[in-house]
């Protein structure tokens, strides 16, 4: 199967997805068709800290872990995005390095669309700015809504508007989900917490049948009762 049909076989699934759904046909008719595929295995760092922008990537299978490691070695992760999530943008406005680590959570398939392209389209179509300062807009409404909940909530509650907010798709950044392949310390290092603390509040869910809980993996059966959970309710 050649790139361009694979590509194509990957339109419905990126249309899912409300910003790239949202975008003039023409726009994403050029983003796919000056795309490349890229396979990571799982640790492999589709860009690090300080890199040059290479352009913007679509995730297509598989998880990508956004954080950023301190010159202590600790780590703080700030997403682990799915299918079909952007990143890479914010360097295309500034034109500086990347402003955190990009590595592949699972094994992973990527969209990619190079930089010149990138340039080459806003130099002769300058409206389309817009449409990707929408998605940066996005993604920094979903960040101010985690340093509130970083800061404002009880352990407990943040530890349920996490797992809210990446069932729903990081409010539209990506698909929603009910199986959440995230480790234990992946989620305590979100949320600022230790994984002992994380683990019993994780449990806390489970004992109500909120969640059920595996290896490396969390799933939500109760999406309503999780979201009373944010706000501190108890449903029966």
């Amino acid at each position: 199967m050649s790139m361009e049909s694979t590509l194509l076989r990957y339109r419905p699934q990126l249309e899912s997805t409300a910003w790239f759904r949202s975008l003039p046909v023409e726009l994403r008719d050029y983003l796919v068709s000056h795309a490349t595929l890229l396979r990571l295995e799982k640790g492999e760092v589709l860009y690090r800290y300080g890199d040059p922008s290479y352009g913007l990537y679509a995730v297509l299978e598989g998880a990508l872990a956004v954080g950023t490691v301190g010159a202590d070695g600790k780590e703080a992760l700030l997403a682990v995005l799915g299918p079909t999530a952007w990143v890479g943008e914010i360097s295309m406005f500034d034109g500086l390095p990347r402003p955190h680590d990009a590595i592949a959570a699972t094994r992973a398939l990527f969209m990619h669309v190079p930089e010149a392209a990138l340039q080459s389209l806003l130099d002769t179509t300058p409206r389309y700015w817009r449409d990707f300062a929408l998605l940066m807009a996005q993604r920094l409404r979903v960040s101010f809504k985690n340093a509130e909940s970083l800061t404002l909530l009880p352990a407990a509650q943040r530890v349920a508007s996490r797992l809210l907010m990446i069932a729903e798709g990081y409010d539209g950044l990506n698909a929603t989900q009910s199986k959440i392949r995230l480790s234990q310390d992946s989620l305590a290092s979100m949320v600022s917490l230790t994984r002992q603390t994380t683990n019993q509040l994780l449990k806390n869910l489970e004992s109500q049948g909120i969640v059920s809980l595996k290896f490396g993996e969390i799933n939500i059966l109760d999406i309503e009762r999780l979201r009373a959970a944010c706000a501190g309710v108890s449903r029966p």
